[in-house]
């Protein structure tokens, strides 16, 4: 049996450049490997540009020996060499043919096993695309959800939910490339796993909570920056799907019921329609008043699930400045007692900066010259505490403005409480009734009471 072997300048080039690519993807996977490196945009090098020239390489080796094969077909001089197995050393060149062609299978199932890995870590999904992924990507990590992996929530179970997620992610990265991405990103994603497939792996839909209490603590825009608690008893309650019962605001869960609603906006804001049917089979639809059968038709239809109260989980902003610098105050983030600290980091929050850094140098300039203006001993005497406060004001715009995503204060409705956002108030508005006129309530005993 006899062989041809390339001497062609085409594969020559290719043997080089899949040499090239195997040896420099073998040194970054084994720095990878043993953490000698963590830069988010080295695994795009070594994932995917590394195996691209590696597989150019084998690629252009046959092509180089197709095209020496037409040149001799047309009367060229012949360049091939055969092979012999008869002959030993021919024997030898054979064995490492195979071997090379073992090691280059090897290495490029590595290389795709290990670039889908890439491509399902936090790193890949929030880093690489810095700009666009950045708000997001910050929300995740300071959320309560950021010890869980992107994919965990945004990737369905099966072949089918891993691929649906990766053509999208395709036509995404086309839109990065491009730059014709939505600024901000739009919200709801109409393509989010059923959330018994994501949140229900955690979240035990029939646990019963109870009453839970919680606290929250404002602040007034006085010099000493008074203190104010409202205590809420919330009412979050639970169900059996086995009793076929729910109570408290979990009676939502569709354990004894099941809700649908109509949208008629894409931020699922406007909700004029709802229908609740109940174990026996007996429905209630409620409409608001003046809204036609046309627009309903027209609007997203929907069977109630926790991502419509629960809507930003793990991606949570800060709906206000004024609210940002309350929760930074009880927690200790900013010191309360320094003199009208929460009214003016608040206003300084509250301008309009055209990029991060512009943002970081006004607000410490803005701080540092109101206490060194009216409290001279504060700005000399306390200046660490000062700049403390600017630390936590630069640190809050960070975690919820983003300028070049046009990101800023309450851009994502929070669906949680009614105080921000319609939320609660979408459905529960008393506006929303039967044909018999009973209505959906907006009794505030329902959910929650002031302690």
């Amino acid at each position: 049996m006899k062989l041809p072997l390339p001497h062609n300048p085409l594969s020559i080039a290719g043997a080089f450049l899949a040499t090239i690519g195997a040896l420099f993807f073998l040194i970054f996977f084994l720095l990878e490997l043993f953490g000698l490196h963590s830069n988010p945009y080295m695994g795009i090098v070594v994932y995917f540009l590394l195996p691209a020239v590696f597989v150019l390489g084998l690629l252009l080796i046959p092509l180089g020996i197709w095209r020496d094969r037409r040149r001799q077909r047309a009367g060229a001089e012949r360049v091939w060499r055969k092979i012999d197995f008869n002959n030993p050393q021919h024997r030898n060149i054979a064995f490492l043919i195979a071997a090379a062609t073992f090691a280059n299978v090897l290495i490029v199932s590595l290389a795709a096993y290990s670039g889908i890995h890439y491509m399902d870590t936090d790193q890949f999904c929030g880093q690489v695309c810095h700009a666009v992924m950045e708000p997001e990507f910050s929300a995740h990590m300071e959320g309560p959800h950021s010890r869980v992996g992107c994919v965990e929530c945004h990737i369905g179970p099966g072949a089918a939910g891993f691929a649906r997620a990766k053509l999208s992610g395709l036509r995404q990265l086309v839109g990065v490339t491009l730059g014709n991405y939505s600024r901000p990103i739009s919200t709801p994603f109409h393509t989010m796993p059923s959330p018994k497939d994501i949140c229900e792996g955690c979240h035990w839909p029939e646990k019963f909570h109870g009453d839970v209490e919680k606290a929250i603590k404002e602040y007034a825009s006085d010099e000493t920056n008074t203190e104010s608690t409202t205590t809420l008893l919330l009412h979050v309650g639970g169900g059996s799907e086995k009793l076929s019962i729910a109570s408290g605001i979990h009676w939502h869960m569709n354990i004894a019921n099941v809700v649908e609603y109509v949208a008629t906006d894409d931020k699922r804001q406007v909700i004029p329609w709802v229908k609740v049917t109940d174990r026996q089979g007996n429905t209630r639809t409620y409409v608001t008043e003046g809204v036609t059968q046309a627009e309903i038709d027209k609007g997203e239809r929907r069977t109630m699930n926790c991502l419509d109260c629960h809507n930003r989980p793990s991606h949570t902003f800060e709906p206000s400045a004024d609210k940002a610098v309350n929760r930074a105050l009880a927690t200790g983030l900013i010191p309360r007692d320094l003199p009208f600290v929460k009214r003016e980091v608040t206003a300084a929050l509250s301008e309009t900066y055209p990029s991060r850094q512009a943002a970081d140098e006004k607000i410490a300039q803005r701080l540092r010259e109101f206490y060194r203006t009216n409290y001279n001993a504060i700005s000399t005497g306390r200046s660490q505490d000062v700049e403390r406060a600017i630390s936590g004001a630069t640190l809050l715009y960070g975690r919820n403005v983003f300028p070049q995503m046009k990101i800023t204060w309450g851009m994502y409705p929070n669906n949680i409480g009614h105080m921000d956002f319609p939320g609660c108030f979408r459905c529960h508005d008393d506006s929303h009734k039967t044909t018999d006129g009973k209505a959906i309530g907006q009794d505030c005993a329902l959910c929650h009471e002031m302690k």
